[in-house]
């Protein structure tokens, strides 16, 4: 990028790299709100840089906002409490009715839970190196200046992450399996069928769930099957559908009010995740109202 830019030739430079640089953290990070954070904070270091010193200023931005997403990884990491699942994600609710070609962007847009949870266990370096090359086509020797090392060392961690990766339910591929562990634990739990429902969860299964009143949770096979059993009582509709890609449903009373949406994640056969939402304000702004999905 030779030469002095004036600023609104920089700013405009910038927005066509916007979206790509915000795919990039969102699938870095798991959330589109500290995706644009990054993103920002690219901006903000680019306005103090000499921008005619910069040759290649796409490149640029990756690596800043690769640099950017590693240290908030980090800062996860020494701050274990701050999970992914204590972090809302941002929600895409959609009708289950199969990917029509509308929602194939959709769904290549949005990073589903399974997806994140194995993202999750990777090391800051290996998730840069994985997410970077597999996914967005960014060279080995690029990937290997942001992380600090070689192109070899950058190579190797890429390949460690997608042994971890491979094999992830993936919405397009898993659809049906998915639905068919879904419909399998809404059968159980209308039929009261405890050992079922054990059967489908993962012992280790979490479940949380955001009201207006904040967030509840409950870990373990054994009290999460319990709190099914107990909820499903209210429950006289359970409607298919998607969130983010994962398979939801969306409940509602004999009298036809809505209660909420239910995900689960699925890895494996058996429910290792399941997120249920019922606080209006973020139905709302999931754009869901009474009469929709129903």
């Amino acid at each position: 990028m030779a030469g002095s830019a004036p600023e609104e030739t920089l700013a405009g430079a910038f927005e066509r790299e916007r979206a790509r640089l915000v795919a990039v953290a969102h699938r870095m990070l798991g959330s589109r709100a500290d995706a644009e954070d990054a993103v920002q904070e690219a901006w903000l270091r680019l306005a103090r840089q000499d921008a005619g010193a910069i040759d290649n200023l796409g490149g640029w931005l990756t690596t800043v906002v690769g640099r950017v997403c590693i240290d908030v990884l980090r800062s996860r990491r020494a701050r274990p409490e701050t999970s992914y699942e204590d972090r809302l994600p941002e929600f895409v609710l959609t009708e289950d009715s199969g990917v029509a070609p509308e929602d194939e962007a959709l769904l290549a847009d949005s990073v589903g839970t399974a997806l994140l949870v194995v993202l999750d266990a990777l090391g800051p370096a290996e998730r840069l190196a994985f997410v970077l090359h597999d996914l967005f086509a960014v060279p080995f020797d690029d990937i290997g200046q942001i992380i600090g090392r070689s192109a070899d060392a950058t190579k190797m961690l890429a390949s460690r992450a997608r042994r971890k990766v491979q094999g992830t339910p993936r919405p397009a591929e898993e659809r049906r399996k998915q639905r068919e562990v879904v419909d399998a634990f809404l059968a159980a739990a209308r039929g009261g069928d405890f050992d079922g429902l054990l059967r489908l969860l993962h012992p280790q299964v979490t479940w949380r769930s955001y009201s207006a009143h904040g967030l509840v949770g409950r870990d373990g096979a054994a009290a999460v099957a319990e709190r099914v059993l107990h909820g499903i009582r209210a429950v006289a509709t359970a409607v298919p559908a998607l969130l983010n890609g994962e398979p939801a449903l969306v409940g509602r009373t004999r009298t036809g009010r809505l209660m909420g949406v239910v995900s689960c994640t699925i890895v494996d056969g058996r429910i290792v995740a399941i997120l249920s939402v019922s606080d209006p304000d973020r139905l709302a702004r999931m754009g869901l109202r009474e009469g929709e999905l129903s």
